[in-house]
């Protein structure tokens, strides 16, 4: 299962429901406290049910949203690459658009609530029908559904399976179902026996935060080794000998057991009587637990988080790298999530350069996806527009999917100045340059105010030219060697660009 969609509201700086759009890479971008690891946070609250490395709380409520009265955070995936079927008990198989279960897109929307930040409400969001004769039918135990065969006179071949006889209900009102998109709880009946079914199918997901806590229980390293642990028990073929050696060994507890009752029964029968074996079902038993421990340890078995933070960030560098190696090479991968902030934490660009090569790879694998979000322009330079979504905040939230900008053309230098304000040389360059071929540098100039500039001449004289700032700046990036020049400021290159880039937005509106 991918992540194809995810919504958010009332979470934090999140007040009115915002709707991402997720591809196998997903890149956020955007000023310090937009909001971009608050996704991230709240996909772990969603898949690691308060079990990871989020824990929700009432401080999550958006404020503005608490004043008004709304307590219930939501947070919503949507999901695509769904499984074939589903097998609710050993004999009775369905599929999720045989019990209506996709909304109108033919995809799974799993909506998880959560009153007061408290425990969460799980609902899927299905075109589901909605006629009284025949809705609700997830939510009725066996003899109400049987009821309504026998009140319509329905033919059903197997009235002691559940799905077939909802399928054979829903076949006998198809003309009059009245489909409808709606939220069907899934903590009843045959609805929750569905959704216990697709949580195993669910990817797993893991956040990497950047500013970790520094403890031996929670490494930074340690937890991609508990991630690998998690994928390997996954592995169909492993999880079939591990439940044999499970019976195995119940086996002979088993037989343990009976053996010392049977030896108690000769000196004392009603005390013998009066004890039974209790042994864990192989199903029950939690293998994760036995590698609990795991980790990669460093000289005379110092724990890595104690490392500096940029050794920390290497080795997690080279995690993902050989990650992108290894489920390249193998089949029947589970599928997961690897959300990452900020990847370029202390890292030479050398090394930001080759983790996002490994991001990019691993994300090209089947059942894988990247989250990342970052404040590095230069990260942004070595990604396509499609993996960049830019966080923005005037008046009211938005998440938008980057194509080109408000630039007639594609620029992953405006990319950054949007998501970053960072104005610098080459982006300077790139709006006069597209000015001047588009043949509109004398009507860029006319009319604006004009400074001296001194220009060196072949004969090495030098002549004071009126000329305007965006020339001005334009001059001394190409030539540096003229040192007669005062310098321009940061704030005359921000000035400039947002001239051009002015200039250039009613350039295209005309």
């Amino acid at each position: 299962m991918n992540i194809v969609q995810v919504k958010i509201e009332n979470f934090r700086g999140y007040k009115d429901e915002v709707v991402i759009d997720f591809n196998d890479l997903t890149v956020f971008v955007g000023k310090n406290d937009i909001g971009k690891s608050t996704i991230l946070e709240a996909l772990d609250i969603f898949f690691n049910e308060n079990k990871g490395v989020v824990k929700i709380d009432k401080d999550d409520i958006n404020k503005q949203a608490l004043e008004a009265g709304n307590k219930e955070i939501k947070i919503s995936v949507v999901f695509n690459e769904l499984p074939e079927t589903l097998t609710i008990d050993t004999s009775n198989p369905t599929t999720l658009s045989e019990e209506y279960l996709l909304n109108s897109d033919s995809q799974l929307e799993v909506i998880k609530i959560y009153p007061n930040a408290g425990k969460e409400k799980v609902f899927i969001r299905a075109n589901h029908p909605t006629n009284q004769d025949c809705s609700d039918l997830l939510l009725k135990k066996i003899r109400d559904l049987q009821k309504i065969l026998d009140d319509n006179s329905i033919d059903c071949e197997h009235r002691n399976k559940s799905a077939v006889i909802r399928k054979s209900i829903w076949e006998y009102f198809s003309s009059t179902l009245a489909l409808e998109e709606i939220n069907i709880d899934v903590t009843k009946e045959d609805a929750k026996n569905i959704w216990e079914q697709l949580k195993n199918y669910m990817p797993l997901y893991s956040l990497f935060q950047s500013d970790r806590k520094n403890s031996d229980g929670d490494s930074e390293v340690q937890n991609p080794m508990k991630l690998a642990v998690q994928e390997i028990l996954k592995d169909e073929t492993l999880k079939n000998s591990l439940e044999q050696v499970a019976h195995e060994v119940e086996s002979k507890l088993q037989e343990v057991a009976t053996k010392t009752l049977e030896k108690l029964n000769e000196m004392n029968p009603e005390i013998a009587e009066s004890l039974s074996p209790v042994i864990p079902t192989p199903d029950s038993l939690k293998w994760i637990d036995v590698f609990k421990n795991v980790s990669i340890s460093g000289d005379d078995d110092i724990p890595i988080n104690k490392r500096g933070s940029g050794v920390k960030r290497l080795i997690l560098l080279n995690f993902f790298r050989a990650e992108a190696e290894r489920r390249q090479q193998e089949q029947n991968v589970p599928s997961i999530v690897y959300a990452i902030e900020e990847p370029e934490t202390s890292q030479h660009p050398n090394h930001q350069r080759k983790l996002i090569e490994a991001f990019i790879a691993l994300s090209s694998i089947d059942k894988t996806q990247i989250i990342l979000t970052t404040h590095s322009p230069s990260i942004v330079k070595l990604l396509e527009f499609e993996h960049l979504k830019l966080i923005k905040n005037e008046g009211i939230k938005e998440i938008i999917n980057i194509q080109s900008g408000d630039l007639p053309y594609p620029s992953l230098n405006e990319v950054n100045f949007l998501a970053f304000s960072e104005s610098n040389d080459e982006y300077h360059n790139e709006l006069y340059g597209f000015i001047e071929s588009e043949s509109e540098l004398a009507n860029y100039k006319n009319g604006r105010e004009t400074m001296d500039y001194n220009q060196i001449q072949r004969s090495g004289n030098i002549i004071v030219k009126q000329i305007i700032m965006s020339e001005y700046i334009r001059h001394q990036i190409h030539h540096p060697e003229n040192t007669n020049n005062t310098r321009f400021t940061n704030a005359e290159l921000q000035q400039s660009i947002n001239e051009m880039r002015t200039f250039i937005q009613a350039l295209e509106d005309n």
